[in-house]
């Protein structure tokens, strides 16, 4: 692990403050905190078992989450229409199930240690991660939004030190919990819109875990095919990409069907990246993310509404 332990950590320019927890006792989150225990207790339990109560918690929220379970029909029929209508209802009732793990694995990502989770993942490509490191000018980890989304960004910080970026969550009390576990494990944990930092970090030869899917501003936002289907989508990683320098290295988790664990996979660099066309650059990305959900339907994230667009939005229609 050489090329990655050798990366600067002394860049955390922007230490966010921090909040504390009693100011969160309060009755409003006395529900959070009793479900937080909960995820706590079984995250003690063996993982096979973890994971089969995480499946049957999914099971419970596919049959009461009515809205969610009718944006994740959309998505499927829209991007699988090759599926019958009872494939995609069984994908769907799979996907809700892989939610109810990830619950779980957030527990494992804030609470276990470096040892448990280093049984638990098997990595593949990291011979990559370290060619890249040795230009100096850090690495641009793309991944996407899965449901081990988190677990993703926490696998790579047992590799060295690294930096992921971030939407800080809506509910407080998550926001502050989140950020304690990310301030333990990684060089810098940067909020999405802080640019900046994530360019200092590259400069300073640390990889950077990066999943621009789901967010995107007017200004670095266009209409770009995501399985044929017209979506608003984030092109700015061209741009850092472009000013950077860094190479960009496609990065993957998987969690294994007979849920032993997790296979991570980082991919050679992109080559001839980024072109002159942010847009042919994401319609790029797009198809390693389609070529993944292929491989794992169920753990993409299908319960996001991806394909709303001003003047299109084709959730409006009630479902149940």
């Amino acid at each position: 692990m050489s090329g990655l332990s050798s990366a600067s950590t002394s860049n955390r320019t922007r230490p966010p403050v921090r909040v504390a927890l009693y100011r969160f006792l309060g009755p409003r989150y006395w529900g959070l905190w009793i479900a937080l225990g909960f995820v706590r207790i079984i995250n003690l339990l063996p993982f096979r078992a973890q994971m089969a109560v995480g499946r049957a918690l999914g099971r419970l929220a596919h049959a009461f989450s009515r809205r969610d379970r009718h944006i994740a029909r959309v998505n499927v029929r829209l991007c699988l229409p090759e599926l019958s209508e009872r494939q995609q209802a069984e994908l769907v009732r799979a996907h809700f199930e892989a939610l109810g793990c990830a619950i779980f694995e957030t527990g494992l990502v804030w609470w276990a240690t470096d040892k448990r989770l280093r049984r638990l993942i098997q990595f593949e490509g990291v011979e990559h991660l370290h060619r890249a490191l040795e230009l100096g000018r850090g690495a641009l980890l793309l991944t996407a939004h899965f449901t081990t989304l988190e677990m993703g960004a926490r696998a790579l910080t047992l590799l060295g030190p690294t930096s992921i970026t971030y939407l800080t969550p809506s509910n407080p009390l998550i926001a502050e919990l989140s950020r304690r576990g990310r301030a333990r494990h990684t060089v810098q944990a940067i909020p999405s819109d802080q640019v900046r930092d994530l360019l200092q970090n590259l400069k300073n030869n640390v990889p950077v875990w990066y999943a621009p899917d789901q967010r995107f501003t007017q200004k670095s936002s266009a209409i770009v095919p995501f399985f044929g289907q017209p979506a608003a989508s984030n092109v700015a990683t061209s741009r850092l990409a472009k000013i950077s320098r860094a190479p960009v290295l496609p990065y993957f988790p998987e969690r294994r069907a007979d849920n032993s664990g997790y296979i991570v996979r980082i991919y050679p660099p992109l080559e001839n990246f980024p072109s002159d066309d942010p847009v042919a650059d994401t319609r790029r990305f797009h198809e390693m993310i389609e070529a993944h959900v292929r491989r794992c339907p169920a753990q993409y994230l299908w319960a996001y509404k991806r394909f709303k667009r001003p003047g299109y939005d084709p959730y409006a229609t009630n479902g149940g």
